[in-house]
């Protein structure tokens, strides 16, 4: 990878790997609205009303903290890579595996179980960020704690 230029207070490969770390975040931050996206057009049953209302703000909160994380890619002198191909060759998790038009329960569990994963790569990345730029460290940390307030807000469903 070239970088355009290094910010002060990191030099090359510090930035580097900070950038490696926050484009597999961006992948996955790009994956999940779409995955929301797909759960919103297809959940049915019980409830369906509620979770169809609640799911497109969470949409707009992930591509929010994806467009955080491209800025800050940018930032860093790294050029960060939105296309589809990008996302499927950053992947590293489990796909979502749900799809047509199922109950809410199935939906809400299966997004539990991905919010599982994405929160667990984001902390993750966030003990990898810490040692090398702690800005961007903290840009993960808040991306974190908005992934499971909604989390929780998928279980209280389900509980």
């Amino acid at each position: 990878m070239t970088l355009a230029f290094t910010v002060p207070g990191l030099d090359e490969a510090a930035s580097e790997k900070a950038v490696a770390i926050l484009q597999n975040r961006l992948a996955q931050e790009q994956e999940a609205a779409l995955v929301l996206k797909h759960a919103h057009w297809n959940v049915t049953g019980p409830n369906f009303i509620a979770v169809h209302e609640m799911l497109d703000p969470q949409v707009e909160v992930v591509l929010a903290q994806a467009d955080e994380t491209a800025e800050r890619i940018a930032t860093l002198g790294g050029a960060p890579d939105g296309r589809p191909e990008a996302i499927v060759r950053a992947r590293t998790w489990k796909d979502f595996d749900v799809e047509g038009r199922k109950s809410t329960v199935d939906y809400i569990n299966a997004l539990i179980e991905y919010y599982d994963g994405f929160i667990a790569d984001d902390r993750k990345a966030v003990e990898e960020l810490d040692e090398l730029d702690f800005v961007s460290s903290n840009i993960i940390q808040d991306h974190v704690q908005e992934l499971e307030k909604f989390q929780w807000f998928l279980r209280s469903h389900v509980a």
